[in-house]
C-alpha cells in the first residue's frame, strides 16, 4: 500500500504547509531587502568633520568634509577619517540588514542566514 502525499512514516500534508511558509518568508525577505537597499546610513568621524553616507546596497552616496579638516600638510589624517566614517556607515547598513533578516527568520538559524 502506498500513502498519498507526505513522507513515508508520517507528515502527510505538513510538507505543503512548510512549502507555503517558505515561499511567504522568501517574499518577505525580498521585500525587506528592497526596502533596505533604499535606505541611507550616515556616519561621522573627527567630531563631525568628515561625514559619509552609504546606501543599503553598500554604495557610497556622499562624502562631506568640513573645510577645517582639509590640511594639505596632513593628508593621512583626512584619509583615516574618511575610512573610519565609511566603515562605520557600512557597519550601520550591515546591522540594519542583519536585524531585518533576524526579525523575519525568527531565530531559525542553521539555514545559512
Amino acid at each position: 500500500m502506498s500513502r498519498r502525499g507526505g513522507f513515508p512514516g508520517g507528515m502527510p500534508g505538513n510538507m505543503s504547509n512548510l512549502m507555503k511558509q517558505a515561499q511567504k518568508m522568501q517574499r518577505q525577505m525580498e521585500e525587506q531587502q528592497k526596502a533596505l537597499e533604499e535606505q541611507k546610513f550616515t556616519a561621522a568621524a573627527g567630531g563631525g568633520a568628515v561625514e559619509v553616507t552609504v546606501s543599503g546596497k553598500r554604495e557610497i552616496l556622499e562624502v562631506c568634509l568640513k573645510p577645517e579638516v582639509v590640511d594639505p600638510e596632513d593628508i593621512e589624517m583626512l584619509q583615516d577619517l574618511i575610512i573610519a566614517a565609511t566603515n562605520e556607515a557600512l557597519k550601520k547598513a550591515e546591522e540594519a540588514s542583519a536585524a531585518a533578516m533576524s526579525s523575519l527568520t525568527g531565530g531559525l538559524g542553521g539555514f545559512g542566514m
